[in-house]
């Protein structure tokens, strides 16, 4: 190992004497070269960009994954250039467990049947919740630590050595207002008249040489101040134009969280529609809980409706005809439309976001569902994508 001896406690050196100086300039015991507004503003947009910029990206983080073990985990296997193990997500495994029960059950019963149905669209769910989590990761997260781990870490890097050479610069000037001041007395003290009755006037000598002497100083020390100027000069340069790359940042930053919001939404509206899936859209019967929207009697066993299993009422809804049903007398609703809905076939409305409509339920309809009224247009809607109003 080459170790320099010299070198190092030149850098020793440096450092100490920047130290001095830094803890003057902050007593407002030396003078400090001041940066232009302009290039303060830079710096304080790029400070900020940052800490904005990791907040965003951490509390991102926790809402793709929220359990920090994993986290940690996909943390360490990124530092270690390694692949994260596929482990199966929540939903994934929930409807994994369901396949297996319905296996157990017997997948001709109707447990068993119903339990395969609703295991695969969980799985299906699973499916969807990874992919989005991977899109966001590679499309929205990765250009944020891309700007953390690299732009930034060479503005910084930058930032400290505009600070090293400003501190050289400001040491050069302290090091030639000292040597003028300096030539300035000799001067004064060489132009004392001299005492020629001395056999050598060595006041008169050793005047004349100290500000000779002071005069190169002065010189070499203009000259290493042009020097400094000069580096400092093209490292504010260098600097300034990283931190106005920043607006480009903000620019790039801005389109990934367009895509990613819109991402986001289209996500949020597969889920919703998945999760709200009626049952006859898995095929299943819903073979009748008490609709309690309007609080029909006529469901009641004690009144002498028909029971909720009772075999008619699932025949009753699939022979409904939307366009017999006739609107109650009482028992209607407004509502007001959260999601566009497009209708799967006639029997269905059509819905736009922000609509209302009139709603109401009839006997023996999928608990589900709703019979929606717009105008002259009727038809079933999902009560999932409805606001009922009072």
């Amino acid at each position: 190992m080459d170790f320099n001896v010299k070198k190092l406690a030149s850098d020793a050196g440096i450092f100490f004497t920047r130290a001095i100086q830094f803890t003057g300039e902050k007593f407002g015991q030396v003078e400090k070269t001041e940066l232009d507004a302009h290039f303060e503003n830079l710096l304080s947009r790029a400070d900020s960009t940052k800490n904005w910029t990791e907040k965003i990206f951490r509390q991102t983080e926790v809402l793709l994954q929220p359990n920090p073990s994993s986290r940690i985990e996909e943390f360490l296997y990124e530092k270690l250039d390694r692949t994260v193990p596929s482990r199966p997500n929540n939903e994934e495994l929930l409807g994994h467990y369901m396949q297996d029960a319905a296996k157990d059950f017997g997948p001709g019963t109707p447990y068993g049947s119903t339990l395969i149905k609703v295991g695969d669209c969980e799985r299906r769910l699973g499916s969807v919740q990874r992919e989005f989590l991977q899109t966001s990761a590679i499309g929205f997260l990765t250009p944020l630590r891309n700007f953390l781990e690299g732009d930034w870490r060479t503005i910084s890097k930058e930032r400290r050595l505009l600070e090293n050479r400003r501190l050289d610069l400001d040491s050069c000037k302290a090091r030639l207002k000292k040597a003028k001041l300096a030539e300035s007395k000799a001067a004064c003290e060489g132009e004392a008249v001299p005492d020629f009755q001395e056999t050598r006037p060595r006041n008169y000598v050793l005047s004349a040489s100290a500000s000779a002497l002071w005069s190169e100083e002065v010189d070499k020390a203009e000259h290493e101040l042009r020097l400094a100027q000069t580096e400092f000069d093209r490292q504010a340069e260098v600097t300034r134009l990283l931190l106005e790359g920043i607006s480009s940042t903000h620019v790039s930053h801005e389109v990934k969280l367009v895509e990613w919001t819109n991402m986001t939404t289209t996500h949020g509206h597969s889920l919703k529609h998945m999760h709200c899936l009626p049952g006859n859209k898995l095929g299943i019967i819903n073979k009748g809980f008490p609709n309690a929207f309007a609080g029909n009697p006529g469901h009641s066993m004690a009144s002498g409706g028909s029971s909720p299993l009772d075999p008619a009422s699932a025949v009753e809804t699939d022979t409904l005809k939307i366009e017999e049903v006739q609107a109650p007398a009482t028992g209607t609703r407004k509502a007001k439309v959260l999601y566009d809905y497009d209708a799967a076939d006639t029997s269905e409305l059509s819905l736009l976001a922000d609509e209302l409509i009139t709603v109401y339920t009839v006997p023996g309809m999928d608990s589900d569902w709703l019979v929606g009224e717009r105008g002259n247009q009727k038809g079933k809607v999902p009560v999932t994508y409805l606001e009922l109003l009072s």
